[in-house]
């Protein structure tokens, strides 16, 4: 089987993976902050995260993955006062809806998800340790981490402190010693979420809340960090800064995974600019595995820019895909390995544009009949999270069949009686309708266009 290879963000290179134990393989990918509807730029990630453990799954014999939830933050607390909600109301309702949009785009679970709240005394472990150590202080009711007393401060992003902090506009309180020092803890008004600390009544920062988790279900060196680009600097600066101080024993990450953003019709997505999607908002015209292709048709570290004509391109990809595997069973029992060349493409950096070259070519040799090649294409398929369709059920697969039907008995009717006026028009409403039919010696038969 080929070696996989990972572009770490800290070498900024491709390099070997290398797991720290090769019987068991571990890896954190930042989740959401629960307050809202999942948008597709955020699905890039989960779908980056997805992939990779798929294929760490297929190459090893155990894998831990664990994606948090942030159901503690300042933008819930926003949300909810907007909304009139308590916040353990929006965060349960949207944490639900969260969880139902990664079913329906077919994102595997993670092992572990943990959230933010229900590891509070963990998080204020973290912060009593920096303190202890002087990596961080007391001021005003708040924790503050000193990036000073952490020389290697700006090594994950690749640029100085200074830099960083300008293009971060990060809040300059006078209680700072320094404008780069970020939150630990903060103190929380009487109407806001809260905690009792040695501190005071108060909250964690965003930051100490993913170092806290990945140590309790990773420990203090483990494979594998991602996210998307957005979080590398200050999410992931920080978090290497803090678990680092707490642990100067351990690794922390030893390989940083970033996806790059996505942009919608050349542009970045921007709600004044009318081209902010919620992956529901899409799903409304769209499949869910024509989205999720759409997504895969880039290489996860090449900005994407995503088009209505993405969606018609990935949607004509999967009608070709599944029409070439129409000549197997449902039910076949042959269950070929994985293709080489195609396991080689998804080892090389997640290489999902080559890896679907090569199922296109296994498509060339299905839909000429040969009945190995549609097996490795529907295997391929579901390895990336695709194909997982019957053939008919894809080209069927609208919510009005019934309607459908009645219309088609409607025109063989109007056939029968030689109103051949009327069964066009049936055909160019179903039509428009995005609904082709096709009249044979056994009767007539529909798929989507």
């Amino acid at each position: 089987m080929s070696k996989l290879s990972l572009y770490n963000t800290r070498q900024h290179k491709v390099v070997p993976f290398i797991p720290l134990d090769s019987s068991h393989v571990r890896l954190y990918f930042c989740g959401p902050t629960v307050y809202d509807f999942l948008h597709i730029g955020n699905l890039r990630a989960m779908l980056t995260a997805d992939i990779l453990v798929r294929l760490l799954r297929v190459i090893y014999p155990k894998v831990t993955y664990v994606r948090n939830i942030t159901d503690v933050d300042d933008k819930i607390n926003a949300r909810a006062e907007r909304n009139h909600e308590t916040i353990e109301s929006l965060t349960q309702r949207t944490t639900a809806d969260f969880h139902q949009d990664m079913e329906t785009m077919n994102i595997l679970p993670p092992d572990i998800e943990p959230r933010a709240t229900q590891h509070i005394d963990a998080i204020q472990d973290l912060i009593t340790k920096l303190i202890a150590h002087n990596h961080a202080y007391e001021a005003q009711g708040h924790v503050l981490f000193s990036v000073k007393s952490y020389p290697d401060y700006g090594s994950l992003s690749g640029r100085n402190p200074e830099d960083l902090i300008a293009g971060a506009r990060v809040e300059v309180a006078p209680y700072k010693k320094d404008p780069g020092d970020f939150v630990l803890w903060k103190p929380s008004s009487p109407t806001e979420p809260g905690w009792d600390s040695p501190w005071g009544r108060g909250r964690p920062g965003w930051h100490i809340e993913c170092s806290a988790m990945s140590h309790r279900y990773l420990g203090e060196s483990f494979d594998i960090h991602g996210g998307g680009h957005d979080l590398l600097f200050p999410h992931h600066e920080n978090e290497t800064a803090q678990s680092m101080c707490c642990f100067p024993q351990g690794k922390f990450a030893n390989i940083w995974v970033h996806n790059a953003m996505l942009l919608v019709n050349g542009e970045k997505m921007s709600k004044s600019l009318g081209n902010f999607f919620t992956i529901r908002e899409i799903l409304e015209t769209t499949e869910a595995e024509t989205l999720r292709l759409a997504l895969l048709q880039a290489h996860y570290r090449s900005v994407l820019n995503f088009s209505k004509t993405s969606l018609k391109e990935a949607k004509q990809v999967l009608d070709r895909f599944y029409r070439a595997i129409s000549i197997i069973s449902d039910v076949d029992d042959a269950t070929p390995d994985l293709p080489e060349l195609f396991m080689e493409a998804l080892c090389d950096d997640l290489n999902t544009p080559k890896a679907l070259s090569v199922m296109h070519q296994l498509a060339d040799q299905a839909l000429k009949g040969d009945r190995m090649a549609a097996l490795q294409l529907r295997k391929a398929g579901q390895q990336i999270g695709l194909l997982n369709h019957r053939s008919e059920s894809w080209f069927q697969n609208v919510d009005n069949t019934q309607e459908i039907e009645r219309l088609i008995a409607e025109r063989l009717s109007a056939k029968k009686s030689k109103d051949f006026s009327k069964a066009d028009a049936i055909r160019n409403q179903l039509a428009e309708q995005g609904i082709i039919l096709e009249d044979n010696a056994n009767g007539t038969t529909w798929r989507r266009a």
